[in-house]
């Protein structure tokens, strides 16, 4: 795909620059956001830009891991492609490692770089990288433009791979030779066929009905559900056929909210920190149905000892994911909105009482040992529960939930509540720590309407923290809350139960969190007693405008159930 077919100009054409042309390219794909930071190399493009603001919004971000986390947010709860601009050198750089979080979370993003002349390519001239080699693993499509001709056809392929398929980012690096060049523009043709280029499968109907017919024979079936099924557009179709075939369904941590945690077949999240019984009933069910997600290592835990005993059907649109880690019974490729409804309409309709009361059953041992003091915890210090919990209680499950990486994220995917689609967004394969706060302010500005809560640890917030700065310029309603351990806490519970507590380098010292955003006109305050927690997190939702809450925490409390690195999913522990 490292090629672009130029379509031959009709004979009306404009004169254009680059510049111009990217941006004519963006309004043309919709896009009405853009998160970056100028420099030298992309300059004509922000010279071009200032011609564009009553059309296309900029978030002007304080770092461009900012940017690229703030189009992941966007993307997740916009369901559009978010787009970043950035410039050559330090600033394509630092574009990497939140393309590595797009690539393995499946986010749809488009990241215009710009580059050194064409003519001073490969002199290692001033803020001279070769982004395309360094970005070729993290991205699903990269090219370099040299020639401001070929602009509007790469952009047109650019957003075409990136939310087509199982989605991903693409980086187009733009020379600056590109940029100011004059062309004859003939207009933007969007692209919907790429040569050798195949992102909607051919779903082939044997194994739609082969997968039916284990389904229909099946006593004890079980449906683990990802991202996929959000990214397909395909919630109702896949609550239609678990509600046919009366199949409890556990999600991934990606998948949360793409059915709502109040269903009656929900029963809870599967990984490492994920609910008692989906962990140990997968290795009791006969027929696991996998849709739209990947067998990662943090669900299975280990693949010798992860479901034996089942068949396995495994729903996905990207094939390189079928038999990659477990080896499919059946495999079903195709879009899950495609293939949901056809395998639907071949299953019986069931009623697997007795297996779900299973579920419960388990379920109840996992409130007695863990969730109950969890959330109502009778020990003077708070708890990440109880303030989930109370979070809970004030947004009522309908708000976007923002989280960083660390045990804060664990505890409020095991407790958030979701009644709609697209509300939670966190960095699942990768684990990004600093993602939390840039991606909020994006997923605001892809749903300014609903209430975006950033749920952030003490260590993660002073990876990004500068973000405030564009809070402050461009007034994003971002509600910001702080679970406060005083620890780099999932590392610190890692070393307390598999090293003898020997606590090496978790330990973390934080500034004025309060003070610190009053410094970038955000207002906030801190709390660490149980009586002033539902007055506090009522006021930061009540604020018209983004704030601060920070909630200080128990500084040794650990997140369980925990499956073992090395384990079994039926090893999990409870203590």
């Amino acid at each position: 795909m490292n090629t672009l077919e130029i379509t031959k100009e009709p004979e009306t054409t404009t004169q254009l620059s680059g510049s111009q042309a990217v941006l004519e390219a963006l309004l043309a794909e919709g896009v009405d956001t853009i998160f970056g930071y100028p420099g030298g190399a992309i300059m004509p493009i922000y010279d071009a830009l200032y011609d564009y603001n009553d059309r296309l919004k900029h978030i002007l971000v304080r770092h461009e891991q900012g940017g690229i986390h703030a189009a992941q947010g966007y993307a997740r709860t916009s369901g559009r492609v978010g787009v970043v601009f950035a410039t050559s050198g330090p600033g394509a750089t630092n574009l990497v490692t939140g393309l590595a979080d797009a690539m393995i979370d499946s986010n749809p993003i488009v990241c215009v770089t710009g580059q050194v002349f064409a003519h001073l390519l490969g002199t290692d001239a001033f803020q001279e990288t070769d982004v395309i080699n360094i970005t070729a693993p993290v991205t699903k499509w990269n090219y370099q433009v040299t020639d401001a001709c070929e602009i509007p056809t790469a952009l047109a392929k650019a957003f075409h791979v990136a939310r087509t398929g199982r989605p991903g980012p693409v980086l187009i690096d733009i020379t600056k030779n590109a940029q100011l060049q004059l062309f004859a523009y003939a207009g933007y043709q969007p692209c919907n066929h790429i040569r050798s280029y195949r992102p909607k499968p051919i779903v082939r109907m044997e194994y739609v009905q082969q997968a039916a017919a284990l389904i229909n024979e099946a006593k004890k079936p079980f449906v683990l559900f990802g991202q996929g099924v959000i990214l397909g557009k395909a919630e109702a179709a896949f609550k239609a056929f678990i509600e046919k075939a009366g199949i409890p369904a556990a999600a991934t941590v990606m998948g949360l909210s793409a059915l709502e945690t109040s269903h009656p077949l929900h029963v809870g999240m599967l990984g490492m920190h994920g609910n008692y019984a989906p962990n140990v009933l997968t290795n009791d069910c006969d027929v696991l149905i996998a849709i739209g997600m990947r067998f990662d290592d943090r669900v299975t835990g280990r693949l010798d000892k992860y479901a034996k005993q089942a068949k396995i059907i495994h729903l996905d649109i990207d094939p390189a994911e079928i038999d990659k880690n477990l080896k499919a019974t059946v495999p079903v490729w195709g879009d899950c909105k495609e293939t949901l409804p056809l395998l639907t309409d071949l299953v019986t309709r069931r009623d697997h009482k007795e297996w779900l009361g299973r579920f419960r059953e388990l379920e109840q041992a996992e409130i007695k040992e863990v969730i109950h003091d969890e959330l109502n915890p009778t020990s003077e210090v708070l708890t990440m529960g109880e303030v989930i919990r109370t979070l809970n209680e004030l947004t009522g499950g309908d708000a976007v939930i923002v989280t960083d990486v660390g045990q804060h994220q664990m505890v409020a995917c095991r407790y958030a509540k979701f009644n709609q689609s697209k509300s939670n967004v966190t960095s699942g394969g990768l684990g990004t720590m600093g993602f939390g706060l840039p991606a909020a302010i994006g997923a605001w500005y892809g749903t300014p309407d609903r209430t975006v809560v950033a749920i952030i640890g003490d260590g993660g917030i002073q990876m990004t923290i500068q973000e405030l700065g564009t809070i402050m310029q461009f007034g994003a309603k971002v509600k910001i809350l702080i679970l406060n351990n005083e620890f780099l806490g999932m590392v610190r519970q890692w070393q307390q139960l598999f090293h003898d507590k020997r606590y090496s380098f978790v330990n973390i010292t934080s500034p004025d969190f309060v003070t610190v955003a009053k410094g970038y006109g955000i207002p906030g305050q801190s709390i660490r007693e149980r009586k002033d927690l539902k007055q506090a997190v009522s006021d930061m939702i009540a604020h018209d405008g983004s704030y601060l809450l920070e909630v200080m925490v128990g500084k040794e409390n650990n997140v369980f159930p925990m499956v073992p690195q090395g384990s079994s999913v039926a090893e999990i522990r409870l203590k």
